[in-house]
């Protein structure tokens, strides 16, 4: 029996996504700083080729989390094969493992609103104190946080916190 995807995936054009992807079975696979250099340039790569624009990301040990826009919605699911496939092949390769499984699944989100872009791209960068990486967000090396500390400066970034506070976005089997 095929289980549908919940929520149902929408695939826009012109629209932005928020997309999580997890490591099989939440395996710690980024586990290093190269692993998550390697996804990372993966992710810009494939985005880049498909003209899609990246807003904010950040990558935690067993999943990660990406904030950007497409031109095609349909694209979506080609570009999260291409940097899943891509990224476990090399993987693969350079630890000698052929054909392990290294990602398990993605959940994306269609943004809604300026202020769900704020509170997911807060969400984000707050993410690797959240699962207790780091105390403070500019601490993580493996986020655009201090990208956007960088290009806005710090009270900008402050005030998009203060503006949009981050809330939990863990779906429960109940609100489905």
């Amino acid at each position: 029996m095929k289980k549908r995807h919940q929520p149902y995936h929408l695939y826009l054009d012109n629209q932005i996504y928020f997309v999580t992807a997890h490591t099989y079975l939440n395996k710690t696979f980024l586990n290093t700083p190269p692993k998550k250099r390697k996804l990372l340039k993966k992710i810009k790569e494939f985005l880049k080729a498909f003209n899609f624009k990246l807003h904010a990301w950040v990558i935690l040990g067993n999943h990660y989390h990406i904030l950007f826009k497409v031109s095609r919605g349909r694209d979506l699911p080609k570009v999260l094969n291409k940097i899943h496939c891509g990224y476990s092949y090399e993987m693969n390769k350079i630890e000698n493992r052929k054909g392990r499984k290294i990602w398990q699944n993605y959940w994306d989100w269609c943004i809604r609103s300026e202020k769900d872009f704020w509170k997911h791209f807060n969400y984000i960068h707050h993410n690797p104190v959240k699962h207790r990486y780091v105390q403070k967000m500019e601490e993580f090396e493996f986020s655009s946080y201090n990208y956007w500390i960088k290009k806005m400066g710090n009270e900008w970034v402050m005030s998009v916190f203060r503006e949009h506070p981050i809330i939990d976005f863990t779906v429960s089997q109940d609100n489905l």
